[in-house]
């Protein structure tokens, strides 16, 4: 971590003040570009890098353009977060690490290329949160940081299981990645959590395969009926103190909270309960997180993009936490 005082202070975002928010280069929350931080002899503890990439998906493409539109829309993120009580670009250097150049004609390719641009951030001591672009990303991010880390426990939102073996005979898709990821060993499979599953099924015998790869389910009808601090309580509870990586796929919500995705499910999640679970795990030990799938062509006055913006602010906040354990329990203990 930077901040030392024989270091430089962590670089904040533009002042909104001398700045509007709607004016300048639109990096994550108003960051600074890494290469800026790196000139000024400031190492970047949290990357925000995006993954432009979407030749994976099995329905409605467009994900290409979501690391831009969630940059777009988080102008008017701040640099305080209240509910947990932390701001991240203070303790942390937070940087916009800009886009990973992933070939949009070659699936192997693009993944080999992001795995290699995540354990060079990886050298450098930089956690990514990373923004898609499809699903397909996370099994190179999760190779990369299990070479640090061996096996990671998994937090994954989703409205798909996104364990099923190829699609038209290949590999690696946005709907195979946690699959691919077990066989490979970079899991945990002690630890293995889908949050807000729903929608139908090729058959049971989907979940019948998953349930042998090691997850457990948490269905967006189980949020609903036990709550946002008991599904929150019974994850980390699961997760302890292994390192964890979190993989968020913005189709976890309802289609009303979260349009533009090429996937949509109806019965999902609110954006107000995917925030408050993320705010229960404060104190977790996250080493990595992504949050994928936004597709802006078919998104409604930013709906999509500024839910995105905020989860992955959420996300950056819990890598400023990492190791506070005050926060364990309900919002209202929270609070007291």
């Amino acid at each position: 971590m930077t901040g030392p005082a024989d270091h430089p202070a962590p670089q904040g975002p533009i002042d909104s003040s001398a700045v509007p928010r709607f004016a300048g280069i639109a990096t994550f929350a108003r960051l600074p570009r890494a290469e800026d931080v790196a000139h000024d002899g400031i190492a970047t503890d949290v990357a925000v890098v995006g993954a432009p990439f979407d030749t994976g998906v099995s329905y409605r493409p467009g994900a290409r353009f979501g690391p831009s539109a969630v940059r777009e829309a988080s102008r008017l993120l701040r640099p305080y977060h209240p509910a947990m009580r932390v701001s991240p670009f203070a303790n942390q250097q937070v940087a916009d690490a800009g886009d990973v150049a992933m070939n949009p004609y070659d699936i192997g390719e693009a993944v080999a290329t992001l795995e290699g641009a995540a354990d060079r951030f990886a050298t450098e001591g930089t956690t990514l949160v990373t923004i898609g672009g499809d699903h397909t990303i996370a099994l190179p991010l999760l190779r990369s940081v299990a070479k640090q880390h061996g096996p990671v426990a998994l937090l994954h939102f989703d409205a798909h299981l996104d364990t099923w073996d190829t699609y038209f005979g290949q590999p690696y898709t946005h709907g195979t990645p946690f699959r691919r990821a077990v066989e490979e060993g970079v899991l945990d499979t002690t630890a293995l959590t889908h949050v807000g599953i729903r929608g139908p099924l090729y058959g049971p015998f989907d979940l019948e395969s998953d349930e042998r790869l090691g997850f457990g389910i948490v269905t967006s009808s189980d949020v609903l009926r036990r709550g946002v601090d008991e599904i929150a309580a019974t994850i980390a509870g699961r997760v302890g103190n292994r390192p964890l990586y979190i993989s968020i796929d913005i189709d976890v919500l309802d289609p009303a909270h979260a349009p533009g995705t090429g996937t949509p499910e109806a019965g999902g999640m609110t954006s107000r309960e995917l925030l408050e679970i993320l705010r229960g795990l404060r104190g977790c030990n996250l080493v990595g997180a992504d949050v994928v799938e936004v597709a802006p062509a078919y998104d409604h006055a930013e709906i999509t993009a500024l839910a995105a913006a905020h989860v992955a602010y959420d996300l950056v906040c819990l890598l400023a936490s990492r190791g506070d354990r005050y926060a364990a329990g309900s919002h209202e203990q929270r609070e007291r």
